[in-house]
């Protein structure tokens, strides 16, 4: 059975509540698409908020589950898009670097914009007992929308840091958060700030 908001009440916020996982999104990425330049910086500036939830999560011994596009790639795996993406001279190898994850994390690959979209994702939630998420990454009006929108609909209750989210403005990132909490009752509050009313 799906956990659900009524019959589960975790409720996500800190790393350290009982199963809670966070899923980063997209984040080993090449930037290099129409747009890709104006993501990037804006991806710089939610990195660090970002990296210092992993860090909580790390610390707290929860999952820390990157979610990423194989980006067209179908004989490719986690490993080989990280060293194309953090290869030198490439867009964004910095962040990638910064951000790559740790041999204690998880990964999986995706077809599509949703991490739940034909992946294993949903099964991978259930062997770690997982009964609440928090979503980071980019875009967040592309993939973290359509993974936050399947996560609403296999009943998890959601955090969504806003400031550990980037889109390719700040415009279109308010409209995303706006939605994910009005329309699907995220959470969506700053890394260590109170929940927002």
């Amino acid at each position: 059975m799906s956990p659900s908001h009524r019959d589960n009440p975790a409720s996500p916020g800190t790393a350290s509540d009982a199963g809670s996982a966070m899923l980063i999104v997209d984040l080993v990425n090449g930037f290099d698409f129409p747009g890709g330049d104006a993501l990037m910086a804006q991806t710089r500036q939610a990195l660090p908020a970002m990296m210092a939830l992993r860090d909580h999560y790390d610390a707290a011994q929860r999952p820390v589950i990157y979610t990423n596009d194989n980006f067209g790639h179908w004989h490719s795996e986690f490993s080989r898009v990280v060293a194309c993406c953090s290869r030198p001279g490439a867009t964004g190898s910095a962040i990638v670097r910064t951000a790559a994850p740790l041999p204690a994390h998880y990964s999986i690959l995706k077809p599509r914009q949703s991490a739940f979209f034909m992946t294993p994702l949903k099964l991978l939630l259930d062997e770690l007992e997982v009964t609440a998420l928090t979503v980071v990454g980019i875009a967040g009006d592309q993939c973290i929308l359509a993974t936050a929108m399947d996560a609403h609909t296999h009943g998890y209750p959601l955090w969504v840091p806003g400031d550990a989210v980037a889109s390719i403005t700040p415009a279109r990132n308010r409209r995303a958060l706006d939605y994910l909490h009005e329309v699907l009752g995220a959470r969506v509050t700053d890394v260590g700030t109170p929940a927002r009313a």
